[in-house]
Formats: C-alpha cells, sequence, structure tokens
C-alpha cells in the first residue's frame, strides 16, 4: 500500500446532566442513543472480526485508528483536569480535534476549527473580534472562555483576538458546560484550549504548505522543529494568509508566528521560553442590511462600511515555562507570562433599510482603541501518595496577575449618512466627537486552586476541585473624576465528580459544578456595574465514554442542566431600577461518535439539543417591564450538529464530505422572530503524490448558500458566510 497520509484525529467526551424532575426522561433517552452508539459499536468490532483472516482488511484498518486517533481517550489533556487525567478519569465532558484533522478539513481559523465539536456555535463579529462562540445556552466571551497553552487573556469590554490561525496548532482541547473552577470567571458555558505545537526531541522536521483559491486567497506557511542537541530542542511555526474576500472591499491579512526553545537540564528538570504573535487586518465588513426582510441578490456582496474604515489588531504572548519533576509521585510546575493586545476599529456598524424611502441608514460611526497589557504567573504542584491506603492525586496552585487596559474612543458615537443601497458610494467616516482617552483600568487578581483525585478501587474514583478568586478592579475616567471607582469582586467554585470504570475501555460519570461569569467584563466595569456582583452558576450532568475495541474509535454522550442567577433584570415596580435578580437556564443532550465503518472509511459524528430559556428577566419596553420568563435567550441555536466522512478509496488518495448544521435562533428576548437553521456542506480530496508532497483541493458551501455566520439590529442585519469557494493546496515535509 502508497504511504498514508499525515495523521488526523479527534477524541471525543462528551457531557451530561441529570436536572430534578426529567432525571429519568434524560436517562431513558442517554440509554436509547447510547445503545443505539452501542450497536453501530458492536457492529464495528464483528467486521473486524470477520475479516480478521484477511491480511488486507486487518492491517489497514490498524492503520486508519492510529491515523484518525493519535489523541485516545485514556491520553491526557491539559483542559479537563490539571492532574493530568484522561478523558476517561475525569468527570466532564471533554473533546479533542487534533491540529492535522483541523488542517485536512480546510479550518484555517480556530472559530472554523472549533465550531465542529459538540455544541460549540460561532457568533463571530469586528466588535467581538470574530471569536464569540455559544455553548450549551451560553454565549460570549463572558461565559464561554478562550485559552491558549492553558492561559487566558481577560477579554477587554468583550473582544479576544488570538488566537485565531491553525498552522500551529498541535490539538484544540474543548471542555463543555461550567469551567470556572479550571480558569477563574467567564466560562459558564464552557472552555476552549488552544495548544500549539511543542519542541520534541528526535530528527529537526520542516514542513512548508502553499495555498490559493476564490477571491484572489492565498497563504503561505512554514514550521520546523526537532532536537538541536542534547539538551536544546526548538519549534518555529509562520503563516500569512490574504484574501480579497467575496464582498467588496473585502480584503483581508493576518500574520500569525510562534517559536519556541526548551533546554532540558536533566530528565527531572526542563525550561521553555515560548514567544507568539498575531496580527491581523480582517474583513471591515459588518453584514448587509435584510431588504423586504430578506438578502437581496442585488446587495449579498455588497460592503456598507466606509472607504476608510479600519480594523486592525495585534498580539503578543510571551511565556517561560518550569517543569521539576524530583521523583515520580511530585510534579511542580510554574509559567511566567505577559500578553499584550492591541486594537483599533473605525467603522459604520449598524445598517437599516427603509421600505418608504428605498434607502439604507448607516449609524453607529465607532472608533474604540484597545492597550491592554497583562502580566502573570501560575505554580502548581501535583503529589501522588497513599491516603488511608486508597491511591491518591492532589494537586494545589496559586495564580497571579495584573491587567492594564485603556479604552479610547469617540462616544457618544453621533455619525450617521443615508445611501443608496443599489448605486452605492461608500463615502467616508466622519464622527461629531474626537477620539480621545476615555477610560484607563488596572485589575489585580490571584487565585488558589485544589484538585484530588482519589480511587476506592480500579472501578471508582472521586474527583474534586476547587477554587477561590479575587479581583480588584481600579478604574480611572479620563474625562470625569466623579466616575472614578474601586470594585473587589471575591467568589469560589467548585467541581465534584464520581467516576465508574467498569474497564479500561469506558467510564460513567455524575457531576455537580459550581461556576461565575461578569456582567459584562471584569476589566472594564463601569459606573452603572459596580454596585452588583458577578452571575453565578451551577451546573449538574450525567454521562457515558466509550473507546472501541482495536483502536477503531469512540463514542459518547451526556445530559446536563445549568442554571445561571443574578442577571440584571427591570424592577417590576420601577423601570427605572436594575436588579440582580434575573435567572436563565439551559438543559440538554449531547453526542458524539467516531469510527471506523471499514478499513477505508470512517465516519465522525456529534449532535446537540438544549432547551434554553430566560427562567427570570424583565425589560422595558416603551416605558413598560414586560417579562420575558419562558422566552428564549437570543442568538441561541438550540440544535447543532456535525458529520464528517473520510474515505481513502485509493491508497495514496482520499475525500472528506462534511456537513454542518446550525439550528434557529432567535433574534432578540421577545422572541418576535426568528432566523432559521442552516446547512453548510464542504468537501475535498487530496493525493499523497509521495512520501514528501501532499496536494489538497477542497470546496467550501458547495450548495452556496445564504446564510448568516451571525446577526445584529434587533436580526435585520446579516454577518453572511462565504458562498461557494475553492482552494488548492500543496505541502511539503522535509
Amino acid at each position: 500500500m502508497g504511504q498514508a497520509s499525515p495523521a488526523r484525529g479527534r477524541m471525543v467526551a462528551p457531557l451530561p446532566q441529570l436536572p430534578q424532575l426529567q432525571w429519568a426522561r434524560l436517562s431513558r433517552l442517554s440509554l436509547g442513543v447510547g445503545l443505539a452508539f452501542g450497536a453501530g459499536s458492536a457492529l464495528a468490532q464483528s467486521a473486524g472480526a470477520t475479516g480478521s483472516g484477511n491480511n488486507n482488511s486487518l492491517a489497514p484498518v490498524q492503520v486508519e485508528a492510529s491515523r484518525h486517533t493519535p489523541l485516545a481517550m485514556d491520553e491526557p489533556t491539559q483542559t479537563g483536569s490539571r492532574l493530568g487525567l484522561t478523558p476517561l478519569e475525569t468527570p466532564a465532558s471533554i473533546e479533542v480535534l487534533t491540529g492535522d484533522t483541523i488542517r485536512a478539513r480546510g479550518d484555517v481559523s480556530v472559530v472554523e476549527a472549533v465550531t465542529r465539536a459538540t455544541g460549540i456555535t460561532g457568533s463571530p463579529g469586528p466588535g467581538n473580534g470574530g471569536t464569540a462562540l455559544a455553548a450549551r445556552g451560553f454565549t460570549g466571551h463572558g461565559s464561554v472562555m478562550q485559552l491558549f497553552d492553558g492561559t487566558r487573556l481577560y477579554a477587554g469590554a468583550g473582544t479576544v483576538t488570538f488566537p485565531f490561525d491553525t498552522w500551529s496548532v498541535d490539538r484544540i482541547e474543548v471542555l463543555r458546560g461550567a469551567a470556572s473552577v479550571m480558569f477563574g470567571e467567564g466560562a459558564i458555558g464552557g472552555a476552549i484550549n488552544v495548544v500549539p505545537k511543542k519542541p520534541t526531541r528526535g530528527p529537526i522536521q520542516n514542513e512548508a504548505l502553499v495555498t490559493a483559491g476564490s477571491d484572489a486567497t492565498r497563504q503561505v506557511a512554514f514550521g520546523s522543529g526537532g532536537a538541536i542537541n542534547d539538551m536544546l530542542s526548538y519549534r518555529f511555526d509562520i503563516s500569512h494568509r490574504k484574501t480579497d474576500g467575496f464582498m467588496v472591499r473585502g480584503d483581508a491579512e493576518s500574520l500569525a508566528v510562534g517559536g519556541a526553545v526548551r533546554l532540558d537540564v536533566s530528565p527531572q528538570l526542563q525550561f521553555t521560553l515560548s514567544h507568539d504573535e498575531g496580527r491581523q487586518s480582517p474583513q471591515r465588513y459588518y453584514g448587509v442590511p435584510l431588504i423586504n426582510g430578506r438578502v437581496s441578490s442585488l446587495t449579498r456582496e455588497q460592503n456598507y462600511n466606509p472607504d476608510d474604515a479600519e480594523i486592525k489588531y495585534r498580539d503578543r504572548w510571551t511565556r517561560f515555562d518550569a517543569q521539576w519533576t524530583p521523583s515520580e509521585a511530585v510534579t511542580v510546575r510554574n509559567q511566567l507570562y505577559r500578553l499584550e493586545s492591541k486594537r483599533h476599529w473605525r467603522n459604520s456598524e449598524t445598517y437599516t433599510y427603509n421600505a418608504t424611502t428605498r434607502r439604507v441608514t448607516r449609524g453607529d460611526y465607532l472608533e474604540i482603541g484597545h492597550d491592554q497589557e497583562q502580566i502573570g504567573n501560575r505554580t502548581d504542584a501535583t503529589f501522588k501518595h497513599s491516603l488511608f491506603g486508597l491511591k491518591n492525586q492532589v494537586l494545589v496552585g496559586f495564580d497571579a496577575n495584573r491587567i492594564d487596559f485603556q479604552h479610547t474612543n469617540d462616544s457618544p458615537y453621533g455619525g450617521r449618512s443615508v445611501v443608496d443601497p443599489f448605486v452605492f458610494n461608500p463615502g467616508y467616516y466622519a464622527s461629531p466627537v474626537a477620539y480621545t482617552p476615555r477610560y484607563k483600568t488596572k485589575t489585580s487578581t490571584y487565585a488558589f486552586f485544589a484538585e484530588d483525585k482519589l480511587a476506592f478501587n480500579e472501578q471508582w474514583s472521586v474527583v474534586g476541585s476547587l477554587r477561590w478568586d479575587r479581583a480588584k478592579v481600579v478604574r480611572t475616567d479620563l474625562q470625569n473624576a466623579a466616575n472614578n471607582l474601586q470594585k473587589t469582586f471575591a467568589y469560589a467554585t467548585g467541581r465534584l465528580g464520581v467516576v465508574y470504570a467498569p474497564d479500561a475501555s469506558q467510564s460513567l460519570y455524575a457531576q455537580v459544578a459550581r461556576a461565575a461569569d461578569p456582567l459584562t467584563s471584569v476589566i472594564s466595569t463601569s459606573a452603572t456595574q459596580a454596585p452588583f456582583e458577578l452571575s453565578t452558576g451551577k451546573q449538574v450532568e450525567i454521562g457515558y465514554k466509550r473507546q472501541v475495541a482495536e483502536g477503531r474509535g469512540a463514542w459518547s454522550i451526556a445530559a446536563y442542566r445549568l442554571e445561571k442567577d443574578k442577571l440584571l433584570s427591570r424592577s417590576a415596580s420601577d423601570p427605572t431600577v436594575n436588579q440582580q435578580v434575573g435567572k436563565q437556564s439551559s438543559e440538554g443532550i449531547e453526542a458524539t461518535l467516531d469510527l471506523a465503518l471499514t478499513s477505508t472509511l470512517r465516519l465522525e459524528a456529534n449532535i446537540a439539543k438544549l432547551r434554553a430559556r430566560y427562567d427570570d428577566f424583565n425589560e422595558v419596553v416603551g416605558g413598560r417591564v414586560i417579562s420575558r420568563a419562558g422566552n428564549t435567550p437570543f442568538g441561541v441555536p438550540e440544535e447543532a450538529a456535525n458529520l464528517d466522512l473520510n474515505w481513502r478509496f485509493l491508497p495514496q488518495w482520499e475525500a472528506d464530505f462534511g456537513v454542518r448544521y446550525v439550528g434557529s435562533r432567535q433574534v432578540d428576548a421577545a422572541n418576535s422572530r426568528k432566523i432559521g437553521s442552516y446547512t453548510v456542506v464542504d468537501g475535498g480530496v487530496s493525493w499523497q503524490a509521495n512520501p514528501s508532497l501532499e496536494l489538497a483541493f477542497r470546496a467550501y458551501n458547495l450548495a452556496n448558500r445564504t446564510y448568516p455566520l451571525s446577526f445584529s439590529n434587533s436580526g435585520n442585519q446579516w454577518l453572511l458566510g462565504r458562498p461557494r469557494s475553492f482552494e488548492v493546496s500543496a505541502l511539503v515535509k522535509f
């Protein structure tokens, strides 16, 4: 047989929950889906057994297993546990997307890649850095945290802009559900951890990529890593991508550079210095206005932003890691880090069509700048020992940092213009207010955390985690000293789970967890938010995970209930008063399957179904307080699914077919209108021409579907996904 193509893999573990009155219903549903998946697993095993006497069928299955699941459920992850537990040992829903799988599918951005994971959907927009996600009924950077190599950058005014490029990604670990006990406030819906490629021992290996595609899209990338000598090893990656975009004036450009050097002083002591940097000039595009309730074919490719609009992001992440393992029972780790982000926007962000005048009114002329620096240190120590004759692992740690943030803008954003949507003249940005520094904050945070796993025997274990955080925010208003403030947030979060593993290939678990979310963003706390505390959340979930025999795949299922309290809600007796009494909840079920159907055909699929509701929430409409209790939170899809088929139809040839489905979303808290669901189909073919060269052709949105990645302006403005497009690429290894 020919040379196998590069490794591609994804490992999955789900997340469940048991709501009080719905335990029986969810348990029956979990059992039903489990039996269905179990039957599929049994069929695969049966097929393997049937072909075991045929040397031509058994060996290829083993190759496929290695190729697709290099990260199995029995390999540790960084995101679900700091103890180095495997997904089978962790009482939580964990899924891993390997970098090779991500790149083989043609996903060039982290958001594209991670929204193929179970229950993760995107709501990107220029204002949030194009990176906002939704999970388990909760949306945005204040509820779905994003990390790089286990470290978070505190979201400044709700924006995160790094990481973004997938060339240097080793894997993306997804922890669904309440994750504040791992990473602090802002992870009630989950956490996404992008893990970059690291220095490795062994011969130096290089790889280069050249890509060209529709809309003058082009990318060049290079990577190199290996051992320099017995003590030094390195990793270096660089990726440059540029496109003209499918819309008018849709040009975009990005550059991502990363490097790391590791010093192995001894087998017990290692030091690693890493630096990653990203520069982006994203598309200056905020979508198109609906005309008579729909996207017009005449304006689908129009860009309504002024001609001199600008969006620029620059991020720098520097880390110094040390790991000391004095014995098999003790490991001490430390990371010293400095993170920096500079961002600038100048745009008109809302466009509204007037059917009477047949004109579009452009508003929200915003010019905003962020200047942010975060310096911190995280230390933890792990001990393996015996407790009352039982195996026990315990970790204790401390995290402290300081964040300086300055916000510059031209508030109150008074610009406005009226344009012809069909014979369009973009004009130029004009604001009646000067662009000047408005406020700065200095935030000092520290946290203590601990995690413990107590194993009663080979089958039963209890895993518990605790975290206590304190954040002090000092805000200086550069325009009005009367708005200066100091605010301290202190909160505790935790997780307690039980794991039962009948054997080494499967586990059942149940967990309860407590989480915390900011009202908007801790480091940009305003005077109106100062009287309030963080929102709090609690989650219950159950789940089952199984690895299929002989590495043919894995499947998992989970059910959960998640509640978030202390939302700001208008007082029923006084519409001018906000009270922290609101409540929002979700409950759902998620299932994931990764299975080798035959020696050459592999299926990966996942589905998430949830019910999200406002339990207690009021809005003011026309001076009156209106209850939204029972409504679905806006922007939350209650259904999502993904499917990917990989077929090696000839020894050096592979075909991929992918389907992404996102359910309908409400446009507002009143549930006055829905944005319909959408399905996007992608596909590709790759040829391993020789051991060093792979050529690939990929097609995106094969059906040329018009759909909104996200929407704004009460659902009347859609930020469209790309239409049908194509790319060809060459990957060389040497």
